[in-house]
């Protein structure tokens, strides 16, 4: 099996894409009209160094990675099993399955752009040789409670948002531990709560857009999880506040069995994360595997017997909150975190998704990723951290 990554904000450099915009010039001048600039003279002239501006970054990458992923796949004639990207690069992947053509994908992240770089007074920081645990421990203990976790690369690669104060006042207390905290060169405090306001235009810009079902899997940031059909709005929309779940991703695709991932467009920083991840953590997650293979739709076809209708998002809430109150001892597939609880009953999200939310994170977690591991379990209140599972290197 074989994934494609595409990377986002913070894999731009001047001179990338320089082979690609006369092999594609019909698209090239097709994107100058939507975006009214050269995106070849930003791409490798970088004019009054625009290139680094959020506004110009976003469709600048998106073009190079769109035009690399053609160029991909007229040369192999082959497409992947699997799709996944880096925040802006979901954008790609997204393209890649099928959903909306090039230039809507372009008028998508163009907007994107213009409303995430309209935020201000915020900030990002990288908190490198450090665990998730370690990083929360610091939020609880320092009473933290305005930084979110924006990205989780990978496990000792996570970068915080947050406003400037806030990451000013965590920065000794990391350096005190041990961990090294590089502040980034962002304009605002992207994938957290302080993006809200983006969050909120964007949603409404999508709306007016109509997305086809991906015809092949792609992992969401948000969730971890293949896409499923009617997810874009809420996906998109809610990945401008939410941490990107990157690690979480690469584990999940891992553990589907023997994978092989290529990083399409500018780059490697994506290659790199991969490295480390397989570098600290070398082993997939076994109980993926297991689950993958143990599926009902696997016995059906193993044994040839008729596959079981599918619980709705609705039955699985119900019968979760029958068996399992409020602080329920859980373990993940993909969070290696052997005192995870549940801080809410399940509810259904966007519709379809059957999920719950843990103590110490903010994002919540599907159902189906979630073991329960005794019913009565713990029924102390619950405290919620603020910091999510899921981060980004690149930002």
């Amino acid at each position: 099996m074989k994934t494609f990554m595409f990377p986002g904000q913070g894999s731009q450099k001047k001179g990338m894409g320089a082979t690609l915009f006369d092999e594609f010039k019909a698209l090239t001048e097709r994107a100058d009209r939507i975006l009214g600039y050269s995106i070849e003279e930003l791409c490798l002239e970088n004019p009054d160094r625009k290139l680094n501006q959020t506004q110009f970054t976003q469709p600048a990458i998106y073009v190079v990675n769109a035009l690399s992923h053609f160029r991909k796949i007229a040369e192999s004639n082959r497409k992947p099993d699997f799709l996944a990207g880096h925040s802006l690069g979901e954008f790609n992947a997204l393209l890649a399955a099928g959903c909306f053509d090039f230039e809507t994908g372009l008028r998508l992240v163009q907007k994107r752009g213009e409303l995430m770089s309209q935020a201000r007074d915020g900030g990002m920081a990288a908190v490198l040789n450090a665990t998730i645990e370690e990083i929360d421990a610091v939020f609880k203990e320092q009473g933290l409670t305005e930084i979110d976790v924006a990205n989780y690369n990978a496990p000792s690669q996570i970068v915080i948002s947050g406003s400037k104060d806030e990451l000013d006042k965590a920065r000794p207390f990391f350096l005190r531990g041990g961990m090294n905290f590089v502040p980034l060169n962002t304009s605002a405090a992207f994938h957290s709560r302080y993006m809200q306001l983006a969050r909120n235009e964007f949603e409404t810009y999508l709306k007016a857009f109509e997305f086809s079902a991906p015809n092949i899997p792609v992992i969401s940031n948000v969730s971890a999880r293949p896409y499923q059909s009617g997810d874009e709005i809420a996906n998109l929309s809610a990945q401008v506040t939410s941490s990107v779940k990157w690690f979480e991703s690469i584990q999940y695709l891992r553990g589907l069995g023997d994978m092989e991932f290529e990083e399409i467009g500018h780059g490697t920083v994506l290659t790199k994360i991969l490295a480390k991840i397989i570098q600290e953590r070398p082993e997939p997650p076994k109980r993926v595997q297991e689950e993958v293979q143990g599926t009902p739709r696997q016995k059906a076809i193993e044994t040839g017997e008729p596959e079981p209708e599918p619980l709705t998002a609705e039955e699985k809430v119900a019968a979760w909150n029958r068996e399992h109150p409020i602080g329920t001892k859980v373990r993940s597939s993909i969070i290696e975190d052997d005192n995870l609880e549940t801080r809410t009953k399940a509810v259904v999200l966007f519709g379809h998704r059957a999920a719950v939310y843990l103590t110490g994170y903010k994002g919540y977690f599907d159902l189906d990723e979630l073991d329960a591991r005794g019913s009565k379990a713990s029924m102390s209140t619950p405290s919620c951290s603020g910091a999510d599972p899921s981060l980004e290197a690149v930002h």
